[in-house]
């Protein structure tokens, strides 16, 4: 009774092991869901304003040139990736760094501007994801 009592015990030890191990292996690269994340926050800022109709420029500015800059840590937050994965990326940035150059100033401008991005995004995601 003992010795099944202590190998129960082992098992149910060796499972609990497994499970954290495997949860901390999942997530090895914090950065690269940070990153993800962070862009996330910003297109959807400009999405909810172009929703709202409340495309003011200065936010605009501040919300694309944030966008851009995090897009800069992608490389970073994803080591060992395919070089496929970063040209998606540099196009992403040179589609986000046309659309701060255009500096939208009202919500039509917005919308074309964030069209190719949003493309771009999603064109991505499909391939890597």
């Amino acid at each position: 009774m003992r010795a099944a009592l202590l190998i129960v015990l082992g098992l149910f030890i060796g499972i609990l092991g497994t499970v954290f191990a495997l949860n901390a292996l999942r997530q090895h690269q914090p950065l690269s869901h940070s990153v993800m994340s962070l862009m996330d926050h910003h297109a959807g800022e400009l999405r909810a304003a172009l929703k709202a109709q409340h495309c003011e420029a200065a936010p605009m500015r501040q919300h694309l040139t944030r966008l851009l800059q995090t897009q800069a840590d992608i490389g970073e937050a994803f080591p060992g990736v395919d070089q496929p994965f970063l040209d998606e990326a540099a196009k992403l940035h040179d589609k986000t760094q046309a659309a701060l150059d255009a500096a939208p100033a009202d919500c039509k401008a917005l919308a074309a501007v964030l069209k190719p991005i949003a493309e771009t995004c999603q064109s991505c995601h499909q391939q890597y994801r």
